[in-house]
């Protein structure tokens, strides 16, 4: 579903991406695990087409057909399927919870389809519902959280980028966040993970890479990771 080759990026003469290649499988949860620093929201900025890529290919495909997502533009990127939840949540504060899901949808023209993705994210999360009128700011964060993935799923992604869901919650909601990322996962939904809580993140995953300064140096089923003595010690606290 998604294939990127020997990715490199640049922030002027600093390399953020040293020669990154990764792959997410379709119906697969793909976890990108790293401490700060280590380029994991700029590789996610770079699969959306908000940071242009010095080299190296991204390669996304939908319905047996190839994308080269490299000079494409984020809404075009969007259109294909592919759609992010940023870290920090970033929802439109002075707009409703209602607004904030409507923009999540502005590339679909099917209003009944909408309907039902909106009805969709109201099963997902009741708490929106309960809030549609209220602005996005007078969220709690886990709130604010949840209309951020909600307001991706709007855009009928069929690979979802999640950059840090759990910052900033408190472990009850991470709880809650985590299952229903597993939900949307069994229903058919691709995912790369970029997470902090690299613990929980390798018990949902599928898959695992750890990124270092830019560079992927481990990979490999995330059961086996989690086993790693290196990512016991550098991420597991152990």
């Amino acid at each position: 579903m998604l294939k990127i080759n020997n990715l490199i990026v640049s922030y002027g003469n600093i390399k953020a991406l040293q020669g990154v290649s990764l792959e997410v499988k379709e119906g697969e949860i793909v976890t990108l695990i790293g401490a700060n620093g280590a380029g994991k929201t700029t590789l996610l900025k770079t699969i959306s087409g908000l940071i242009a890529p010095v080299s190296g290919t991204i390669y996304y495909s939908k319905n047996e057909k190839n994308s080269s997502l490299n000079h494409m533009a984020p809404h075009e990127i969007v259109r294909l399927g592919v759609s992010q939840v940023p870290e920090g949540r970033m929802v439109f504060a002075n707009l409703s919870v209602a607004e904030n899901l409507d923009l999540g949808a502005f590339l679909r023209r099917d209003a009944r389809e909408v309907r039902e993705s909106l009805d969709k994210a109201f099963q997902l999360f009741p708490r929106l519902k309960e809030r549609v009128t209220q602005n996005a700011g007078t969220l709690s964060g886990g709130e604010q959280q949840m209309l951020a993935i909600a307001r991706a799923l709007m855009a009928k992604p069929k690979l979802l980028l999640m950059d840090e869901p759990s910052l900033g919650l408190a472990p009850i909601l991470v709880k809650e966040i985590f299952e229903t990322i597993r939900k949307i996962n069994q229903e058919g939904l691709s995912i790369l993970l970029v997470e902090q809580n690299a613990h929980l993140a390798l018990q949902l995953a599928h898959r695992a890479y750890v990124l270092e300064t830019g560079k992927i140096v481990l990979e490999g089923p995330a059961r086996e990771l989690a086993m790693n003595e290196e990512v016991k010690k550098a991420y597991l606290g152990a």
